[in-house]
């Protein structure tokens, strides 16, 4: 794990005023692309050292996914909009050599502030530890085929259900609703023991699971490529696992919105669990021939 959090393909290289470039691995690819999260996190590095100010955090994001960004040399360009003394608001774009745009993504990072303090959000009422939960990387059971690992699932991110159902498994539909916990495979803490908050930003991008929750088993195979993705950074996180509460609250015209909240429980997932990340999406569907 680098100094600066994730690794793994997220760090940057300052090349000029505001100009930065990286190099994305093939292991935070899904299908067929990298996972946005992880995109969106390239973005946040050159942003904050634009910045350049270590007391102001990351607050809340947006991200449109403008065009594809695929794996290997991408080039970042990052805008201070306005710099304040305790809020300052920027702009970057993570796009591949040569293309003309990609993932656009404005920023907002803020000092800490004089505030009210509440969570009107509550967790899965389910809440077994992780060692009591089926894990995704187990696969389906013998005699099951179509459903072959992605790099993301099987070596960045490991994934335990709470509630819900793998997509193999027969069962009537109800509600666009499910629990997991996840854990990266090299957890990215920074030396003050707390989680880099771009691991978080990772975590998030994860809602078509909802959707699936919902639709059930089909013949149809779908993926839900991301339209935005909006995330509010709420808390530290001190735990390797986080638990992630993911609901779809609409699907209609080819179009899905979700959202996801993440909950640090603890150094051993047992403790009651503490809000520190909100994010919503819209995605849309797209079936393969």
């Amino acid at each position: 794990m680098t100094a600066n959090g994730l690794g793994l393909g997220t760090e940057v290289r300052r090349v000029g005023d505001g100009r930065y470039e990286a190099t994305i691995a093939d292991i935070w690819n899904l299908r067929p692309l990298p996972q946005g999260g992880a995109v969106t996190a390239l973005a946040l590095r050159a942003m904050a050292d634009q910045l350049g100010d270590p007391t102001q955090r990351i607050r809340t994001l947006h991200t449109t996914f403008v065009a594809q960004v695929a794996d290997g040399p991408v080039e970042i360009e990052a805008e201070l909009l306005r710099r304040g003394r305790s809020m300052s608001h920027l702009r970057a774009e993570v796009r591949n050599p040569g293309a003309a745009r990609g993932h656009l993504t404005t920023a907002v990072f803020g000092a800490t502030r004089d505030g009210f303090e509440f969570s009107d959000l509550r967790p899965p009422a389910e809440r077994p530890h992780p060692d009591d939960c089926p894990r995704f990387r187990d696969g389906p059971p013998e005699g099951v085929e179509g459903f072959d690992p992605m790099p993301f699932w099987d070596h960045v991110v490991e994934g335990r259900n709470v509630t819900g159902h793998p997509p193999w498994e027969d069962y009537v539909p109800d509600r666009a609703e499910r629990a997991t916990w996840y854990r990266f495979d090299d957890p990215p803490f920074l030396p003050d023991g707390t989680m880099d908050p771009l691991g978080l930003v990772v975590l998030a991008d994860v809602m078509p699971g909802a959707v699936g929750e919902k639709v059930g088993a089909t013949e149809r195979n779908w993926f839900a490529p991301s339209i935005d993705l909006t995330f509010h950074l709420l808390g530290e996180c001190r735990s390797p696992w986080v638990l992630g509460h993911n609901t779809a609250r609409h699907a209609g015209d080819g179009y899905a919105s979700a959202d996801m909240a993440l909950w640090d429980c603890g150094p051993a997932a047992d403790a009651e669990p503490t809000l520190v990340a909100y994010a919503t999406q819209l995605f849309l569907f797209s079936f393969a021939s």
